[in-house]
């Protein structure tokens, strides 16, 4: 008795000698679903710690007969690098099945539909020759014919050695045939003259195997799927329906192939011939096949060295593909990284750093706002509001490009930009900042609101110095915040004094006097909110640059 448990899919007999745990997900044995979209892959399981391939046999009960016993011994005796293995089979129900020798890089069938795989010529050409190697291995045995010749029943194992598997056993096919489109779909490498039969041999017969290989070499130099016919759309039942009526001439697939394959193309014609004793036997195949072939070797280890560099190279570009997707992905994300924090502290994040928060002695602060931005929005529409503010701060950040600010946030109409942090510039940041602002109020002059051209947009500008604290803020989407006197006491005008003015504080005046050249006015003593009346100036230019009344 064989237990069976569903979820790890291990199967073991009740005696000690092995075990069997099944495993979904094999890449081989693939066959097309109605939608053509899905494969059916076979089962993989262990058996006795190596990995074979499992082929589910649909039948209640398997009598060890002499006929069975002998179909045992011939597959057993099978030894040919282009057959698979043959490891057991387990006779007990309800887990009848084959084992087979498991190759991991899948059925022939597979690596055609796989696009991504590149195969030139010589690839194709070591895998048609291998087809034939084991076909003429199987016709000289006990076998005699495979009978189930298909691309999906010649797999490809570690060294792309191509396999035939699937073969022999005739005891063990399943006696009620599939029914509906899988039915037709196995039948479109068979014969015409099987299909005419009520009951085929299991086994088929050699003429059917050439024939079948006739079909296999068209998928493989085409790459078009199984009996790829140009410019029709069929059912796999309407074309076996119109093989098997021996239409005249007869139905077989395209042969739309380049000039230099023509030899090819007259291969596969004999190969599947109406007449089976018109088609080639695989010696006279494997003779043709190295004519064509001459500038190939034929020696096994040259093929397999080539088919690897071919695979290494196929490796490489993809591998180069991905790496450079990967990139370009990693520049945009470092991008908006430092659009978001300072360059340093970003920097800081990547290498996986904790960024501690930093005293400055000295920084100077610009923050600005619109003048009626409330009344504005009231009478605009938000995606207005939104167009607006995008075309202004735009305009804003192209301009503060150009001198040594930290961009630290816009909330709504306000614009706040600091200089002398995370980099320390001295006293340059008082003179920074002013000379920022100047520009600033010149490029506000010009801006035109979309929606109301004619309306011109009113900007008021505090200024301050002081010392202040820095650091990120949160986890997600981090903020790079600042903490401090200039943050909280940088001036905002009151709305009664002019728009389009630079407000400064005493002590960004102080500092602006070290470098000289500036214009200043005093603008008087202002009650600011926690700190009573503060003196204040305005900046109305810089000499030999721009000048405000």
């Amino acid at each position: 008795m064989w237990n069976e448990k569903q979820d790890g899919r291990e199967i073991r007999p009740t005696g000690p000698s092995c075990s069997l745990s099944l495993q979904r997900g094999s890449n081989y044995g693939s066959l097309l679903t109605t939608e053509g979209q899905f494969q059916v892959f076979a089962k993989t399981a262990y058996y006795k710690g190596n990995l074979v391939a499992v082929k589910r046999v649909n039948r209640k009960r398997i009598e060890l007969t002499r006929k069975v016993l002998f179909e045992l011994k011939h597959m057993r005796d099978v030894q040919n690098e282009h057959l698979t293995r043959f490891v057991g089979a387990c006779t007990d129900p309800p887990n009848i099945c084959i084992l087979t020798e498991y190759c991991p890089r899948g059925s022939l069938q597979d690596i055609l539909e796989n696009e991504s795989i590149t195969l030139d010529w010589m690839f194709r050409y070591s895998l048609t020759n291998d087809i034939v190697k084991g076909m003429l291995f199987l016709h000289n045995g006990a076998i005699c014919s495979h009978g189930n010749l298909k691309s999906s029943n010649c797999v490809v194992d570690g060294r792309f050695v191509l396999k035939i598997t699937d073969f022999g056993l005739e005891s063990f096919r399943d006696p009620e045939p599939e029914q509906g489109h899988t039915l037709y779909a196995k039948k479109l490498w068979t014969a015409p003259e099987l299909l005419r039969m009520a009951s085929p041999p299991a086994r088929g017969s050699q003429a059917g195997d050439v024939y079948s290989f006739g079909i296999i070499l068209q998928e493989i130099a085409l790459r078009s799927g199984v009996f790829h016919v140009e410019g029709l759309d069929l059912s796999p039942k309407e074309i076996v329906e119109r093989v098997t009526r021996g239409e005249q001439p007869p139905f077989r697939p395209s042969l739309a192939l380049q000039s230099h394959l023509e030899e090819l193309g007259q291969l596969m014609q004999r190969c599947w011939a109406e007449e089976p004793q018109e088609r080639p036997p695989f010696q006279q195949i494997r003779l043709m096949l190295r004519k064509f072939n001459r500038e190939h070797s034929s020696n096994i280890l040259d093929n397999l060295l080539s088919r690897m560099e071919q695979y290494a190279n196929n490796l490489e570009e993809l591998v180069e593909d991905r790496t450079q997707a990967y990139l370009e992905e990693k520049r945009k994300a470092e991008a908006l990284l430092y659009q978001i924090l300072p360059h340093s502290v970003a920097e800081q994040l990547k290498r996986g750093e904790t960024v501690q928060a930093e005293a400055f002695d000295s920084v100077t602060i610009y923050f600005s706002d619109i003048v009626g931005f409330t009344a504005l929005s009231a009478e605009s529409t938000p995606m207005q509001v939104v167009t607006l503010l995008n075309d202004l701060y735009t305009c804003f950040d192209a301009v503060i490009d150009n001198f040594d600010v930290y961009k630290v946030e816009t909330i709504g109409d306000a614009y706040m930009v600091v200089s002398g942090l995370p980099v320390r510039n001295g006293l340059l940041h008082a003179r920074e900042v002013a000379r920022m602002a100047l520009a600033l109020l010149d490029a506000v002059r010009s801006f035109r609101i979309r929606h109301r051209p004619q309306e011109e947009l009113r900007l008021r500008i505090g200024v301050h110095t002081g010392p202040v604290c820095a650091g990120v803020v949160g986890l997600k989407m981090p903020r790079y915040c600042l903490f401090g006197d200039p943050v909280a006491s940088t001036p905002h005008p009151p709305l009664s004094f002019p728009a389009l003015k630079i407000h400064l504080s005493s002590e960004t005046k102080a500092v602006l006097e070290e470098f000289g050249g500036f214009e200043l006015e005093l603008r008087g003593d202002v009650e600011m909110k926690g700190k009573g009346k503060v003196r204040t100036y305005w900046l109305l230019g810089e000499r030999g640059g721009s000048t405000r009344g």
